[in-house]
């Protein structure tokens, strides 16, 4: 019993820093396109806090974790306002990275993808409907950011994003079956996530296009 109590402690403690991390990481990318088009403070703020809670938020409604952590809990409002202002002051020295917004949003796709995924199995969901949720908290603000914004959301263009997404939470999930170590499996489904991400966006890797399939056409009848 007791071992029982302190696995379901670790895994509480784990899905809160995981969760606190990717609402940095996706608080920083929305905040960071908020800047790149020249939104005052109060509009990067708000781009900040959607971008990092709407795939926290969407995960526990389904899960029926409500109110919603990212709603109940000041720290999440608290890192995502950080984030944005951060960027507003100091947006200069995050634009030195290398693809700042990309890399920022792959991190947070990784660490919700991880986080969704351990708290669905956590409230006794089957392991693909776990997967499917992590998938979902993952891309999850990305799609509010691009929507806020007027683009169209990254998941539905290429690069990999929600296959990315995906990838790391089957991988919580495999090491949920076989009782490997929680934090392993985190940190394994995490850092496959984040490197098939920026692999995509390094390399090009996507998914087939309407376009192409077009073009291919095309030269067939040609």
């Amino acid at each position: 019993m007791m071992a029982g109590q302190a696995t379901d402690e670790l895994l509480r403690t784990l899905v809160l820093i995981l969760d606190l991390a990717g609402t940095f990481a996706f608080a920083l990318s929305g905040a960071m396109a908020g800047v790149r088009r020249q939104l005052d403070i109060f509009g990067i703020l708000v781009l900040s806090f959607a971008a990092s809670t709407f795939g926290g938020i969407t995960r526990d409604v389904v899960i029926g974790a409500v109110p919603p952590a990212a709603l109940q809990d000041w720290r999440y409002l608290a890192v995502s306002l950080a984030a944005g202002l951060i960027c507003f002051f100091w947006s200069s020295l995050i634009e030195k990275l290398r693809n700042p917004v990309r890399m920022l949003d792959a991190m947070g796709l990784a660490l919700f993808a991880v986080a969704g995924t351990e708290k669905a199995l956590a409230f006794g969901l089957s392991p693909v409907m776990a997967a499917l949720l992590g998938m979902l908290t993952g891309i999850g603000g990305g799609v509010a950011r691009d929507v806020f914004l007027a683009e169209i959301p990254g998941v539905l263009r290429s690069d990999l994003y929600a296959v990315a997404a995906l990838v790391g939470a089957a991988i919580v999930v495999i090491g949920h079956l076989l009782h490997f170590p929680v934090v392993i499996t985190a940190c394994g489904g995490g850092l496959a996530c984040f490197t098939l991400r920026m692999m995509a966006i390094r390399r090009g890797w996507h998914l087939p296009q309407a376009n192409d399939r077009n073009r291919s056409q095309r030269q067939d009848i040609g």
